[in-house]
């Protein structure tokens, strides 16, 4: 005569709580990753040159430094009713800003546009508050492309 064990509430309850746990941890380790495959985003600064162009500042924030981010410069030109984008640059180096100042009150220290053919456009972002506002940076927008200077 062999004795068989009941498995007791607490052991089940323990299998249980394991179970559940490594099936948390695998499910937590998915959504971090998945976190860091797309940049935390957030737009700074926007203007429409009349049904022209729409120009927008959006800070991206790194994906290797939490404390870094670049800025992506967008332009829109109007099709079929809707705003499509037409081109798009970097403002200054990859992941060469920092994210809290970028994000902040003050953050753009200087955004100015005109609606000319081709448009002037001018950007000054804050460094940080101790070292101020970035030498401002001039592009141009011709035929719905960016060109520096």
């Amino acid at each position: 005569m062999s004795l068989t064990r009941k498995p007791t509430r607490r052991g089940v309850t323990a299998a249980l709580t394991v179970a559940m746990a490594a099936a948390l941890g695998a499910a937590g380790a998915g959504a971090s990753s998945a976190g860091t495959s797309a940049p935390q985003t957030r737009q700074i600064a926007s203007s429409t040159l009349g049904s022209d162009y729409r120009i927008t500042l959006t800070a991206l924030r790194s994906t290797e430094d939490e404390y870094a981010a670049s800025v992506r410069l967008q332009v829109f030109t109007q099709s079929g009713g809707a705003w499509k984008e037409s081109d798009r640059v970097t403002v200054g180096d990859v992941d060469g800003w920092f994210w809290y100042p970028l994000t902040g009150k003050g953050a753009v220290c200087e955004f100015s546009t005109a609606s000319t053919e081709p448009a002037p456009l001018t950007v000054s972002l804050l460094l940080t508050p101790s070292l101020g506002c970035s030498e401002p940076a001039h592009y141009t927008v011709k035929e719905g492309r960016v060109y520096a200077g």
